[in-house]
């Protein structure tokens, strides 16, 4: 194995993903090291940290959404969990117990290694920004302020905060719960009605046309901002 490579932990049970996962990560640079279960996952991450984590939802011994929360409890490394079609709370499970994205199978490859990607900028962090770009909005985090063409646009308190949550979360796919809990409280973790009508009048005024083009949905699941 070149050391110098990225290494990636790949947990799965059907060899034919694994062989699929190992073909890809090292076209992508990165090295496999693979485990099938939620005790080899562990014990591997344990003796040799990787740099981040690509877990399949259903294992043998257990559940990927158990390893998720286990692995949290000591690393930080980026988390993608791997679901299949119809999964839509175990996703959002494995989400709120420390995965930083999912892909759902059957998986495309160029989603999954731009993904992984993704994940690993962000763990890498970045110095603050006192403006974020967003396309052609900008967002004065110093100043409390958004523009989009130069222009001021009026947001709510409650508005800011969620498009500041959305930004410095910038492409990580954000929970309905996460974001309730962020921005209004834990007393809101449930009240999914109020972050769709805010998230709606969000989109109103930062995008261009009202599309959602940069705040994306992920139905029955939450938002993520492109980019």
């Amino acid at each position: 194995m070149n050391d110098a490579q990225p290494r990636i932990l790949v947990v799965d049970d059907e060899p034919q993903i694994v062989r699929a996962l190992k073909v890809v990560l090292r076209e992508a640079g990165f090295q496999a090291q693979a485990a099938e279960t939620v005790a080899e996952a562990l014990d591997a991450a344990s003796v040799r940290p990787p740099q981040a984590a690509i877990i399949d939802l259903v294992l043998p011994d257990g559940d990927g959404v158990e390893l998720t929360r286990e692995l949290r409890t000591w690393s930080e490394m980026p988390i993608i969990v791997l679901s299949a079609l119809g999964e839509e709370d175990h996703k959002v499970r494995a989400l709120e117990a420390g995965a930083d994205d999912y892909v759902t199978k059957p998986f495309g490859t160029r989603e999954l290694v731009a993904r992984l990607q993704a994940a690993l900028r962000r763990a890498a962090g970045a110095p603050d920004e006192p403006t974020i770009e967003l396309g052609d909005v900008q967002l004065d985090l110093a100043a409390h302020a958004v523009r989009r063409g130069g222009e001021e646009i009026h947001l709510t308190p409650i508005e800011f905060d969620l498009l500041r949550e959305l930004a410095r979360n910038r492409g990580r796919l954000m929970t309905h719960r996460k974001l309730l809990t962020d921005v209004w409280g834990p007393e809101y973790a449930d009240d999914v009605q109020v972050l769709r009508t805010h998230i709606a009048r969000l989109r109103g005024k930062v995008e261009a046309d009202g599309s959602p083009r940069l705040i994306v949905t992920d139905p029955g699941v939450g938002y993520r901002l492109a980019g």
